[in-house]
């Protein structure tokens, strides 16, 4: 029986006849036609060295660009260490304070102690009304003390002077931010000249001053009276406390003790203003002006009631 013929997997390859190396004279031979083989090993010999090519100049480009990236951080920290800044001194610190003082206009101390205490002063006006008509008619006339009050709880509670609201028939407050309204006395301390006022209409956003200790005020120290001086204000006139343990006989005979001596101008319409230190906070009471020519203007010395004396007065408690 005949076995049935094997095919091999690989291609069949074909020899070429072999031809004779020297033609004959006067016959044209055509050169052998390519096989599917030889043309393979060309292309694979041709790709192969492509790509050893390129894999050279591969290799080329990423050293270069190695050999710049090293340079480059080379040079940034080489001027990195060259150009690192030297630690500040305390004379660096120092000329740099002294040039922004020489250059910078500041505000001053007087300034920023108003700007703190103004919202809290009240021009205060009490009201005396004149005698009516003998058929009943409205009043004719009436009389008018003007002076300054404080305002040191922010629900409308005021200190005064007990002088400036002292037999009036009604009393009328003017805010900081303009609101006008009337009030009720609700505390006297007649031995300080002092009052405590309620106003029956306050401001939304009212600000009560910061009171603070005279246990550490002395002579020297700079203060500012804040007011109505005449009417006009509020003004606010600066200086320095000039003495401490004061005392003070008004001109109906009344004597005050315990007062503090300063000498920020100070006029009728003070009278019952904040005494402020340069940190805005309360220290006095602005009682009264030293006249000996009896003119009722300022001669350079003025009182004020410690504050311990004019919270007391309020039912406040003591520092």
């Amino acid at each position: 029986m005949r076995r049935p013929a094997l095919y091999s997997r690989r291609p069949e390859v074909i020899e070429p006849e072999p031809q004779s190396s020297v033609a004959a004279v006067g016959t044209h031979v055509k050169p052998a036609a390519p096989t599917a083989i030889g043309f393979l090993h060309q292309q694979k010999r041709a790709l192969t060295g492509w790509r050893l090519d390129n894999m050279a100049l591969l290799w080329c480009a990423t050293g270069l660009l190695a050999l710049m990236l090293a340079t480059l951080l080379a040079s940034t920290l080489w001027g990195g260490w060259q150009t690192a800044p030297r630690a500040l001194t305390q004379a660096d610190i120092n000329a740099a304070v002294l040039k922004t003082l020489a250059t910078t206009a500041l505000p001053s101390a007087a300034a920023k102690a108003y700007e703190l205490i103004s919202p809290s002063v009240v021009r205060v006006v009490g009201i005396k009304l004149g005698a009516p008509s003998k058929k009943g008619q409205p009043v004719l006339s009436s009389e008018r003390s003007v002076g300054t009050g404080v305002v040191i709880v922010d629900k409308g509670v005021i200190l005064t002077n007990l002088h400036v609201v002292r037999g009036a028939d009604s009393i009328e407050l003017t805010f900081a931010d303009g609101l006008t309204s009337t009030a009720v006395i609700t505390g006297v301390q007649a031995e300080n000249d002092l009052a405590v006022l309620q106003a029956r209409t306050i401001p939304d956003d009212l600000s009560a001053a910061t009171l603070r200790s005279t246990s550490d005020l002395q002579a020297g120290d700079q203060v500012m009276a804040v007011g109505f001086p005449f009417g006009i204000g509020p003004s606010a006139s600066s200086g320095i406390v000039s003495g401490l343990q004061r005392t003070f006989k008004s001109p109906d005979g009344q004597l005050i003790t315990n007062l503090i001596q300063f000498d920020a101008a100070a006029n009728p319409g003070n009278s019952g203003g904040p005494l402020v230190t340069m940190d805005g906070s309360v220290v006095g009471i602005v009682t009264a002006i030293y006249n000996p020519n009896q003119q009722r203007t300022f001669v350079g010395i003025g009182f004020a009631v410690p504050i311990e004396n004019a919270a007391s007065a309020a039912g406040m408690p003591p520092f």
